[in-house]
């Protein structure tokens, strides 16, 4: 026997052997097929109802024999499926009443879970899903959508209200409804990609969403809140993060609710853009534009908007708010007021709101507009021209913080920030300032304020340009205390002052004037020792040869081995005397040999030398000169100073005087106290000029510590007045320094440099031009030109007329010749 399997009661008895086999109905031809659960279909063969009585004998091959002992099996009774499917959804039905009625549970979910799989299994779980799915409409329309049209003549927000508390109770009341049809929807269901959650909510998107008057009120409703809250009144946030729920789940906030949205957005963002721009300061519109996108990306985060709606609110709020207005943000009259009042946080705000555009560089024009303006102001200022430096360093102080804080270090407008300084410092005016030439007074001014630095130090500093007021701000407790202990580096200070007079210094196209002016301050520095630091010196001179190159430092290096070699000369000189004459004068004599060709020009000043210094400055040219054969010693009296001792009724004092006025004073030796000497008498003792007597007895007689008496006493001096010592000077210093007129620049130098300097550019400019005309040997006049400017642009170029009055020069010495069609040759 192959097999025991018994097919629903269904057997094949073969008619030879008679032992039983396996095969359903429909087997083997001839077999006789006996139902066990029907006695009459078994027909009369008695062998057949023995066996089903007892056992069959199964006879196998091996010729033993094995008994099967078979049962009758019970008969089933046969039932209508529909009356079955009634029965059951009565009870389900009844079950849904309970639920949809918001009754009290009174039915067994284990229950409706097994009426629900009978019906599956009996093959009418599509019946009972048509059943569900027409009780729910009948439900959602008859019930829930009456709740909501009740409120349709409200406003669409109490309508959005109503349509999400329907839509709360039918979420509430589908977590039964899901219990009840379990077994449906895992069963029938889920094979097909399909739930209740969908089915029911296309019900409810059908029937209440897509209603004709309804759905435009809800998603307006929701679109109101949002409208009210940019009015300035609160937002109903639980009620707005209902709504974009069920739109989520209703899966209509793509297609419904976020048009509209945006619709009413762009609607707003444009009125609010124009009315605000047209009302509003320049940085009280920016301020205003960032806090409304902020505010509308704070509701898209916080209530977790696609996307999609983020980019697209995004989008339209910057066209309306910046790129639509982008005319009016980079006017020049706007963003000049902000740079006026230095407002670097508006400044930032509008760079980040333009930069959201990639805007930012379009700031420039103004920008620079702005600087060049400013600083043309200060440049020209001629009241307030010593200050000019001061200014200058302020503002790029200024700038540079608007750079890197406000602009982020935009290279474009780091580029704009420097071109503006380069326009506006080489702009040449003929002014009284510069003595009708045309050169660039900045450089002298840099010069001026470097050499008062070196020798004033850091206490010379103004407090708005120390190092310390970069640091960031403290309490106010905090900076009181750092105040008592904070020690200022000198050093350090200096230090960062020349970097930024240098920074200044290298938007300078004309270096002549700088120089010029630096070496001459540089000559009395050194002379009249009067350098705060020799370090700071040689700083500056290492960071002008890094800059200009090592030519254009070669003098005034040359300028401080002179002073070397001439330390060491008065010490080689001190020590013979010392070993030849041992009663050696009072006289102290300093003297410092200057090379010609490396320092600066200085007149001879004729005066006559009291006999015992010119004794003891022979002394030293004689000794000079047998040391070093073919030297010439042209001696520069306006340049020397003295110390020389006073006695005074009231005190012996120590007066530190300069050489002329030393030889004034020397006069009054042996005078008594009542007796005194005329103006004239001084002018021809001393073999002054007239000029040169006159501001030397007026810093003796007139100043606030006077030595000498001046009858009639007045400010000026005239050739009728008379001096004599006076007898009450005193001090409470024993050294006291007499105020050196002669020392300072007068107008008169200061006017011989500038023509000296506008001279020597001249002779630069010719002979660039005629190094070009050498190379070129044929060029035309623009090309000439634009070659001399580049040439001589480091030195200082002169505007076109000035190249133009140096070539007919050049003509007329037969350099260059003129030829047809504005060609120049050179002549050989």
């Amino acid at each position: 026997m192959a097999s025991t399997t018994v097919p629903r009661g269904i057997f094949d008895f073969p008619a030879k052997n008679g032992s039983i086999g396996t095969s359903v109905a429909g087997g083997k031809p001839g077999s006789e097929v006996v139902d066990l659960t029907d006695g009459s279909s078994m027909g009369s063969s008695s062998k057949a109802k023995t066996a089903m009585r007892g056992s069959i004998q199964n006879h196998t091959p091996n010729g033993t024999v094995r008994r099967i002992g078979i049962k009758n099996f019970k008969p089933q009774r046969k039932v209508d499926p529909m009356v079955y499917f009634e029965s059951i959804w009565a009870k389900v039905d009844k079950a849904l009443d309970t639920v949809f009625e918001g009754r009290e549970v009174d039915f067994g979910f284990e229950e409706m879970y097994q009426g629900i799989q009978g019906l599956c299994r009996r093959g009418l779980a599509r019946e009972t899903l048509e059943r569900l799915v027409g009780r729910c409409r009948v439900y959602v329309k008859e019930v829930l959508l009456v709740g909501v049209e009740k409120g349709k003549r409200k406003e669409d927000v109490d309508v959005l209200r109503e349509a999400l508390g329907v839509w709360s109770t039918w979420q509430a009341q589908l977590v039964y409804v899901k219990y009840i049809f379990l077994y449906l929807e895992g069963d029938y269901l889920k094979p097909q990609s399909k739930t209740l959650d969908i089915i029911t909510t296309d019900i409810f998107r059908e029937i209440i969403f897509h209603h004709a008057r309804l759905r435009p009120k809800i998603v307006n409703g929701a679109c109101e809140l949002v409208a009210t809250y940019r009015a300035g009144k609160e937002l109903e946030t639980e009620l707005f993060a209902n709504a974009v729920k069920m739109f989520n789940e209703l899966q209509v906030y793509t297609k419904f609710f976020e048009p509209r949205m945006l619709e009413l957005s762009q609607t707003y963002a444009l009125e609010w853009a124009d009315s605000a721009i047209a009302e509003k300061r320049l940085d009280s519109y920016v301020k205003a534009a960032k806090d409304l996108m902020d505010k509308e990306l704070a509701r898209v985060k916080t209530f977790e908007l696609p996307k999609s709606t983020k980019r697209d609110l995004v989008t339209l709020l910057e066209d309306h708010l910046i790129s639509r207005q982008e005319s009016k943000l980079l006017g020049h009259d706007g963003i000049a007021d902000l740079l006026d009042e230095n407002a670097v946080g508006h400044l930032h705000l509008l760079y980040q709101l333009l930069q959201r555009r990639r805007l930012g560089d379009r700031i420039k024009p103004a920008f620079m507009k702005w600087i060049e303006d400013t600083g043309t102001i200060i440049v020209f200022d001629e009241k307030d021209q010593d200050d000019m430096v001061v200014k200058l360093l302020t503002l790029k102080r200024q700038l540079d913080t608007i750079w890197k804080v406000s602009f982020e270090r935009n290279a474009e407008l780091g580029h704009g920030l420097r071109e503006s300084f380069e326009t506006f410092m080489n702009k040449t005016k003929k002014t009284s300032q510069t003595w009708n030439t045309d050169n660039s007074k900045p450089g002298e001014m840099i010069a001026k304020y470097v050499d008062m630095l070196l020798r004033g130090g850091a206490k010379v500093i103004p407090k708005k340009l120390m190092q310390k007021g970069e640091k960031p701000q403290q309490p106010a407790a905090d900076v009181v205390e750092d105040n008592e202990e904070e020690e200022i580096d000198e050093d350090a200070e200096i230090s960062n002052q020349l970097d930024q007079v240098l920074d200044l210094f290298r938007f300078v196209h004309g270096k002549a004037v700088f120089e010029a002016f630096y070496k001459k301050d540089l000559a009395r520095r050194l002379l009249m020792g009067r350098s705060a630091s020799a370090d700071a010196e040689r700083s500056m001179l290492a960071r002008l040869k890094t800059e200009c190159g090592a030519g254009f430092t070669s003098n005034l290096e040359q300028m401080f081995k002179d002073i070397e070699l001439a330390r060491e000369e008065m010490t080689s000189y001190k020590n013979i005397m010392s070993e030849r004459d041992e009663n050696q004068s009072k006289l102290d004599l300093t003297v410092n040999i200057l090379s010609a060709s490396a320092w600066p020009t200085y007149p001879d000043v004729p005066v006559i030398v009291p006999a015992q210094i010119k004794t003891a400055l022979d002394k030293f040219e004689k000794h000079y000169k047998a040391k070093h054969t073919g030297r010439k010693l042209d001696w520069k009296h306006s340049l020397a100073h003295c110390q020389i001792k006073a006695k005074f009724p009231r005190g012996n004092k120590e007066l530190v005087v300069s050489s002329f006025q030393a030889i004034v004073l020397l006069l009054f030796n042996g005078l008594k106290d009542d007796e005194h000497l005329d103006y004239n008498y001084l002018k021809e003792a001393t073999g002054l000029p007239l000029a040169e007597l006159n501001r030397t007895l007026q810093s003796l007689a007139c100043a606030k510590l006077r030595p000498l008496t001046k009858t009639p006493k007045s400010r000026d001096i005239s050739p009728t007045d008379i001096f004599s010592l006076n007898a009450t000077f005193h001090s409470d210093k024993l050294k006291i320094k007499i105020n050196t007129v002669q020392l300072k620049e007068t107008p008169a130098e200061n006017k011989e440099t500038h023509e000296r300097v506008a001279a020597d550019r001249n002779y630069e400019t010719q002979a660039a031009i005629v190094r070009i005309m050498k190379a070129r040997k044929t060029i035309t006049h623009a090309e000439l030109v634009a070659e001399t400017i580049k040439v001589t642009r480091s030195r200082g170029t002169l505007d076109v007329q000035g190249i133009k009055r140096n070539l007919d020069r050049l003509i007329e010495k037969e350099f260059i010749e003129r030829e047809e069609g504005g060609v120049y040759s050179y002549i050989a």
